[in-house]
């Protein structure tokens, strides 16, 4: 959807990642750098995949990842950088979960300092 915008307006668009769930308490220094580099496989393919739908509908895509709580990584970036629109997924924890912790998407909408856009 943030593909569509772009192409309509002429905006440029960020595919961000964050880093949120590296282990606090690790045994060994191993374990971070373990968990650090599946994390970075991952989001690596994801930016790739999304880049080249960018692409295929000639738009630049920029990609960054950033280490933190995934809410306030995502509103402190959107603010830094002056963006006009988050688009988020609806996605995430249901049910007890969704309501005892609260959705990422839930907390961009309520914290962003510009409109949020959430897509199914």
């Amino acid at each position: 959807m943030a593909l569509v915008i772009a192409g309509l307006s002429g905006a440029g668009v960020v595919a961000l990642s964050v880093e949120e769930h590296l282990p606090q308490y690790a045994a060994t220094v191993d374990e971070v750098q373990d968990t650090k580099e599946q994390e970075n496989e991952y989001f690596a393919k994801l930016q790739t995949e999304a880049a080249a739908l960018a692409r295929e509908q000639g738009i630049e895509l920029k990609t960054d990842t950033v280490i933190g709580h995934a809410a306030q990584s995502i509103v402190r970036y959107a603010k830094k950088h002056a963006f006009d629109l988050i688009a988020i997924g609806h996605s995430g924890h249901s049910g007890v979960w969704g309501v005892l912790l609260g959705s990422t998407t839930a907390r961009v909408v309520d914290q962003a300092h510009c409109d949020v856009l959430v897509v199914r």
